[in-house]
């Protein structure tokens, strides 16, 4: 009889855990926001926001910023990873340095850092991004010529690490994950906008973005990979096909887009720019996705996350869909949304956004 209950309450677990993520409706967890609830940084563009809760008990934001003078697409030429903090999730949150400075282009990240995705890990904080190494020189606000092509296909993905995320990071001279020396693999031409967690192994599962080689400059569909490591400092081993794929002959230009990642009772989850409303019907919109082994990749059962159009207090439309997803769970429970946005479609300003959330019973 014991035997029998034991092995009961141990398939109940198992079905509550597998049954998690299709549960999860982040949806109908999102509130209006606050119009203080925005970050800007005066005289940058702001992009990225990856938060994370420290010992001190305050909260820290690492964000991209480059020059508003340089133009919104100089992100691959002059972004710099920087961090602000804040007491509350919410914020508001202030500037504090520049995380990683130019280094100069004799190294792989010398001209640019950008995309930052922050992990703790027993008791240490490892820092995810692309980096971009290119000396030809550009014009301010030039954009999608040759030049700018050569310097986004330089991008790279490397990791730091910090006691404190306000303290100071401690960066490689190589990346940990770089482009395929197959020329005909989905991610020859360049690797970016990582995304990591820590499952129950102990492995780094890192998301990231692929593009691969063609006879254009800008080169081929945009994919996303999975790489797994047993260390924050690689070496990782590629899974060999792309993953959020959908069934239609991979027809599309790109589908999914800046990854936020996390692993929990027993599944890996995503959430992803639903580029073309592939998952969600909503183009633009935040779609929720859910794996057993890192690898396969489905909709959850409530996919859509935010809308491409979010609300502030007062019922006042976004002027613009939010990007770049991060989710804050403080002992499991999702508590804020962040996110990218533009303030005008002329993109002479952009900021991040906190999106609370209510608090299931």
């Amino acid at each position: 009889m014991k035997m029998k209950t034991l092995f009961l309450m141990l398939s109940l677990n198992l079905l509550s855990h597998s049954s998690f993520g299709q549960d999860l409706d982040l949806n109908s967890m999102v509130l209006p926001v606050p119009q203080e609830n925005k970050f800007v940084d005066p005289g940058y563009y702001v992009w990225c926001g990856s938060v994370t809760k420290a010992d001190d008990g305050k909260y820290y934001m690492m964000y991209s910023r480059w020059p508003l003078a340089d133009g919104f697409e100089s992100w691959p030429v002059t972004s710099e990873v920087a961090v602000a903090f804040s007491d509350q999730p919410g914020g508001p949150f202030k500037h504090v340095k520049v995380a990683l400075k130019a280094r100069g282009t004799s190294f792989w990240d010398g001209s640019a850092t950008h995309n930052p995705a922050v992990v703790k890990h027993q008791g240490k904080y490892y820092l995810y991004y692309m980096g971009t190494s290119c000396d030809l020189p550009i014009k301010k606000h030039e954009s999608y010529t040759d030049t700018w092509w050569r310097y986004r296909n330089t991008q790279r993905i490397g990791v730091a690490v910090a006691d404190h995320p306000a303290g100071e990071w401690k960066r490689l001279d190589q990346p940990v994950l770089s482009v395929s020396m197959d020329s005909t693999a989905p991610d020859a031409l360049m690797v970016s906008n990582p995304a990591a967690t820590f499952d129950d192994q102990g492995r780094v599962v890192l998301l990231y973005k692929q593009v691969g080689k063609t006879d254009k400059i800008n080169g081929g569909a945009v994919r996303f990979g999975v790489a797994f490591s047993d260390s924050p400092f690689g070496p990782f081993q590629k899974h060999d096909k792309p993953i959020f794929e959908v069934n239609d002959g991979g027809k599309d230009w790109m589908v999914a887009e800046d990854p936020f990642v996390w692993f929990q009772k027993g599944q890996y989850l995503a959430i992803v720019r639903d580029v073309i409303g592939k998952f969600t019907g909503d183009e633009g919109a935040w779609a929720l996705m859910v794996s057993q082994n890192g690898t396969d990749w489905q909709q959850a059962k409530h996919p859509k996350v935010i809308g491409s159009t979010f609300y502030w207090e007062g019922g006042i439309p976004s002027a613009s869909k939010l990007e770049r997803p991060w989710l804050l769970l403080e002992n499991g429970v999702p508590i804020f949304l962040y996110g990218a946005t533009r303030a005008d479609k002329a993109q002479t300003l952009s900021f991040n956004v906190a999106v609370p959330l209510k608090l299931q019973n």
